[in-house]
């Protein structure tokens, strides 16, 4: 299994303090008690190890779909009015990523990164209403080479409260390039065009960079 490199800092923290703990029951209470809290200190790298898993994906792609930016479940489908940079009506999906989705964020369509903001804030649960907009929260537009921009928000939830995003100004971007990472359960949303064309459902399970979120004319 590959690990990702926003894991290594983590994954070697939480050995070496598992570690210690286990030393310190058997030095205080012997053989006994290191073979009873062995087993959940394994368990407990384990799922840190999990959680920072490199899936392998070969996605078919294609100008005119809009991927999921994330593993995870759909939890809103609705209209919206985007305030922040966009300025317009858009339909807003949301992927929501527990502890137990990988936590890499892809860009779901290829274009040029026209904005980028990160936003401090507080740790809602990641399907709360408030938590697209008062949670930590970095926002990323990326338009296509016909115009058509699309906003992303990698979003921090209750447990999650580290986002990294690899997006900058300026840049070009490709479909299915890594976007960032975000750790231990959040959510992104999608505003969309109006005509955009929805392909999920509310409650449907969506894997990154496979399931079609939304198919999107060209503008040419």
């Amino acid at each position: 299994m590959k690990v990702h490199k926003e894991g290594f800092a983590i994954i070697s923290i939480a050995f070496f303090v598992l570690l210690a703990i286990d030393l310190i029951f058997y030095f205080a209470f012997g053989s006994l008690a290191l073979y009873i809290i062995l087993v959940p200190s394994i368990f407990g790298l384990a799922f840190v190890l999990r959680f920072f898993r490199v899936p392998k994906r070969n996605p078919e792609l294609k100008e005119n779909s809009i991927y999921s930016p994330a593993d995870g479940c759909v939890v809103a489908i609705e209209e919206v009015e985007e305030t922040e940079f966009l300025k317009t009506r858009c339909i807003q999906v949301s992927v929501f990523m527990s502890v137990w989705n990988v936590h890499i964020n892809w860009f779901p369509y290829s274009g040029t990164v026209k904005y980028f903001k990160y936003h401090p804030g507080n740790f809602y649960l990641a399907w709360h209403p408030k938590s697209s907009t008062h949670n930590e929260r970095t926002s990323i537009v990326v338009e296509r080479k016909d115009g058509m921009a699309v906003m992303m928000r990698q979003i921090a939830g209750f447990v999650a409260r580290r986002i990294v995003c690899y997006a900058a100004e300026g840049n070009t971007v490709a479909q299915s390039q890594q976007m960032g990472f975000i750790k231990f359960g959040s959510r992104v949303d999608l505003f969309l065009p109006l005509d955009a064309e929805i392909k999920v459902k509310l409650n449907q399970k969506v894997t990154g960079i496979q399931t079609v979120i939304a198919e999107v004319k060209s503008r040419v």
